[in-house]
């Protein structure tokens, strides 16, 4: 019976991680529809503002408590700055100026990164075909960041893909802090208070700007995509994204992020009418395969830590 139970956690955490993928490859067609007439400020306001107050009452249906104990308030600021903040302005700004099926496919290369950081601060050993996994993914990066025209190869800078590579960067260094800062609350608690600090930084700016005067231009179509950015995206996505960590490792967990270049390909095709160049989906594929080979690798060393043989 226990078997059972374990087994439907199991399929139902990875319904919640499969949604939370989708909702977030999705997510860069979206912002991208709309940063024709809002800067990437005011859109962020108005996104995390949605989700502030969606996951606001959905706390209150639930009845939720809303208490924050003192000593994890500065962790939960600083995985807010990180993970919401810093990483969704990096994002929205890069998308000005590079397609949407680019920034799915740089994305993906963020759990490299991760494994780089490991390294580096966790000590965990360099092997050969991780080394290999490395190698095969940075040079699907550069296929993908020099492909131009679709046709061929060229070396031109553009700041849209530094910004988005930043952004895969600013997000393993997220991910090793959440394992690190852990915060005892539930996962929809935590998802509230960082969607609401998103949106209390970048208020300020938006009254700077005066931004509201943006948002009278905004087709029906246009309010369409900000409502799914706000409720999917910035409280759906994040929460059940938090709710599958409840019950799948993180190894397990990231093999679900191969699905958002995906998801978004798909939505960048049927929603913005983008040309996919086959040079770009093959730098894709090839990100793919070496994350693939790091992360198997890096599963293999963590079955054989010593922490792991005691249970």
């Amino acid at each position: 019976m226990l078997v059972m139970i374990s087994n439907r956690a199991k399929i139902a955490a990875s319904l919640y991680a499969t949604m939370s993928i989708s909702f977030w490859g999705i997510s860069f067609v979206s912002t991208k529809a709309v940063l024709d007439k809002l800067d990437p400020y005011t859109l962020l306001v108005i996104r995390f503002g949605i989700g502030a107050l969606f996951l606001c009452l959905l706390l209150l249906l639930t009845r939720s408590p809303l208490k924050i104990p003192l000593p994890y308030i500065p962790h939960l600021i600083v995985l807010g700055i990180i993970g919401v903040f810093v990483h969704q302005i990096l994002q929205a700004t890069a998308l000005l100026t590079i397609h949407a099926s680019d920034a799915g496919w740089l994305i993906s290369f963020s759990p490299v990164f991760t494994v780089i950081l490991s390294m580096i601060f966790l000590h965990e050993k360099i092997t050969l075909p991780r080394a290999a996994g490395i190698m095969l993914a940075v040079f699907g990066v550069l296929l993908v960041t020099t492909s131009g025209n679709g046709q061929s190869l060229h070396f031109a800078l553009n700041i849209g893909y530094v910004l988005m590579i930043l952004s895969t960067l600013n997000w393993a260094v997220y991910s090793v802090l959440l394992k690190r800062l852990r915060i005892p609350l539930p996962s929809l608690v935590i998802t509230f208070y960082m969607s609401l600090l998103g949106f209390v930084l970048t208020l300020p700016i938006l009254i700077k700007k005066e931004g509201w005067v943006q948002l009278s231009s905004l087709t029906s179509v246009e309010w369409a995509h900000l409502l799914f950015l706000g409720i999917f995206v910035s409280g759906v996505a994040y929460w059940y994204w938090g709710k599958a960590h409840e019950v799948l490792e993180a190894s397990q967990a990231s093999v679900f992020m191969y699905l958002e270049p995906v998801a978004t390909l798909i939505a960048a095709i049927f929603l913005l009418q983008e040309r996919i160049f086959l040079i770009s989906v093959l730098g894709g594929i090839i990100i793919i395969i070496g994350v693939v080979l790091v992360n198997a690798q890096r599963s293999l060393v963590l079955q054989n830590v010593p922490w792991r043989k005691r249970k």
